[in-house]
């Protein structure tokens, strides 16, 4: 019987596979004008993606750890209710290669910087479960990205090796962190400046066919 070497997709969660960036300028908005903060657009672009501790810490330099933890999960909280109220959608082009690559027996799992209730209640409402073997939440590893622990953690989670992997991104940090891990990427183009990936597109909908199989041949 022929054994293969499995293959692995790693997927980020916003921006790549979704696009909430404004549910999260709504609830991070609303929940630091309880701060007495104005967050601005811009201010909000500059650190989207991250951590909440690291985006707190960086406005609060001298706030304590339980309020830290206490604003965040608010925020996160506010952030799932509204989810759940309005639902969501994956971006164009995303299910097709969810299905496509599950069909063709590629392990995949979502690797991102969300909590984990923010990742479960998103796998749920888009109904991925079938599709998806396995989710990281950058607050299970010591280092957010850039550094690669959580696609480490992701990859090892589904038993593949990381230079198996293909991790799919629209951040350079995301990019990066892939990069370092050892694993192939690509870059879904957008607002956050250019990607040094080893394939990028504009949208999944341009990825040709046999984009992961060139990636990571079939062994």
């Amino acid at each position: 019987m022929e054994h293969r070497l499995p293959r692995a997709v790693l997927w980020d969660m916003d921006g790549t596979l979704i696009d909430s960036a404004n549910y999260h300028w709504i609830t991070w908005r609303d929940s630091l004008a309880e701060l007495g903060f104005a967050l601005t657009p811009e201010i909000f672009r500059s650190w989207f993606g991250s951590r909440n501790d690291r985006i707190l810490r960086q406005m609060f330099p001298d706030m304590p750890d339980n309020e830290v933890k206490r604003v965040g999960d608010l925020k996160e909280a506010r952030y799932r209710a509204l989810v759940r109220k309005d639902g969501i959608e994956l971006l164009p082009g995303v299910r097709m290669w969810l299905e496509r690559l599950h069909e063709a027996g590629w392990r995949q799992a979502v690797a991102s910087s969300a909590p984990p209730a923010n990742i479960d209640v998103l796998i749920e409402v888009l109904g991925l479960a079938d599709v998806l073997q396995a989710a990281v939440s950058a607050e299970e590893v010591p280092q957010g990205k850039p550094a690669p622990d959580v696609f480490l953690r992701a990859a090892a989670r589904l038993g593949v090796d990381p230079d198996r992997s293909v991790v799919v991104e629209d951040a350079a940090v995301g990019v990066e962190a892939g990069r370092r891990g050892g694993m192939r990427t690509i870059g879904i183009a957008g607002p956050h400046g250019p990607l040094d990936a080893d394939v990028v597109v504009a949208s999944m909908t341009e990825l040709p066919q046999d984009a992961f199989d060139r990636l990571v041949p079939a062994d």
